[in-house]
């Protein structure tokens, strides 16, 4: 049975090893803030502003026209130009364009006969430049095209009524803005970063001090100690949260449309949960640069797995049990439900009962385990 006095105890000597290391205490504060500077200011879905070179053998009014949607379409800077694709395909190699524009010579008679053919080289290495600069080339060129098609058929004083009228309506996030994308999964995936590397150092570090025979001979449960080293570092993840989420409203102007009150509550079982992870690592690592180890993969697997940047409808199955394994999963999409959409519980009942289970079997599992290794 846990007895509050024991565990008080306990916490007060985890709380005095924690600010004892200010240096420490002073890292893992503000990490996560300049990760979160690094991710907004660095970090862009969408890329704008692609250096591309140029080759126009027509040089005419059509293909003046032509360049001159490319560049006003802002995905577009032409830097250089030169006499052929080989040049363009060089300047690839050599990193010195992203995209390369070549349009052929008489490309006015070739509109006028409906066979005009340009060519748009991209560069395949980078993935998000090469999305952005695809997508942007296509709906340039179509909407040229159907200009061009509206302006023969009708004539230049006229224009062509659509059959079809499309009004898309991006609801939640209506600019675009990556960030209020990236911010709310960023928030989680610092605070799980910080606490499961720091939960993870918990029960190794004693291990390895020698400090664990000290409590050994106390009359502690193994159970009592684990929470006596979740708590100090859930309420220091606590804090980093709310700095995150203050820096993210007030500087970077993301907008949080939904419950404070209900974001708090489920931010700290997601807390709870990420600690009992950390633990679980803990008690399973022989050392803490096995601990550290573990912690890495389970930062990369934060990243690619749980829906922080890629969607994982995408993804394969096997890839998704994996993620279902990490607390981050579900509290990605909380965290984008409260604070993009401003959704209320009765939307995100099954990720938090996740969580609940999650923590509960990791805490289950720490304390058996280790409970084995103390005898």
């Amino acid at each position: 049975m846990i007895r509050f006095q024991r565990l008080r105890a306990l916490i007060l000597k985890e709380t005095t090893q924690l600010v004892r290391d200010p240096r420490t205490l002073v890292l893992i504060l503000s990490l996560p803030v300049i990760l979160l500077f690094l991710f907004a200011y660095a970090v862009s879905l969408t890329v704008y502003h692609l250096p591309t070179a140029l080759v126009d053998q027509s040089h005419d009014p059509e293909s003046r026209k032509l360049v001159d949607a490319f560049h006003n379409s802002g995905y577009f800077d032409f830097v250089t130009a030169y006499d052929n694709e080989l040049q363009i395909r060089n300047a690839l190699d050599a990193g010195i364009v992203k995209a390369g524009l070549l349009i052929p010579p008489g490309i006015k008679d070739d509109v006028q006969r409906g066979k005009a053919n340009i060519l748009v080289l991209l560069d395949g290495s980078d993935s998000f430049s090469v999305q952005s600069g695809f997508n942007a080339a296509s709906l340039i060129t179509q909407k040229l095209g159907f200009d061009l098609v509206a302006e023969k058929i009708t004539g230049p004083s006229k224009s062509l009524p659509l059959p079809i009228i499309t009004n898309p309506r991006v609801l939640y996030n209506p600019d675009l803005n990556d960030l209020v994308f990236l911010v709310p999964g960023l928030v989680a995936l610092l605070v799980q970063n910080i606490i499961v590397s720091h939960a993870a150092m918990a029960v190794v570090r004693e291990r390895e001090a020698g400090t664990m025979e000290q409590l050994l001979i106390t009359p502690s449960r193994p159970v009592e100690i684990l929470i006596a080293k979740l708590v100090p570092g859930s309420l220091l993840a606590i804090i980093e949260m709310v700095i995150i989420l203050l820096l993210s409203t007030f500087w970077f102007k993301v907008p949080f449309q939904g419950s404070l009150p209900l974001f708090a509550a489920l931010a700290v079982l997601f807390i709870i949960s990420g600690m009992a992870l950390g633990l679980l690592i803990s008690t399973v690592s022989k050392t803490q640069r096995m601990a550290q180890q573990i912690s890495v993969v389970m930062m990369v697997f934060g990243v690619l797995l749980t829906g922080f940047i890629f969607p994982r409808t995408s993804m394969p199955l096997w890839t998704q049990v994996i993620g279902n394994l990490i607390p981050l999963t579900y509290f990605v999409r909380i965290a984008r439900g409260i604070i993009t959409k401003g959704i209320g519980m009765e939307f995100m009942l099954p990720d938090t009962l996740s969580l609940v289970a999650f923590a509960l079997v990791c805490l289950v599992l720490s304390s058996i385990l280790f409970k084995r290794r103390l005898e």
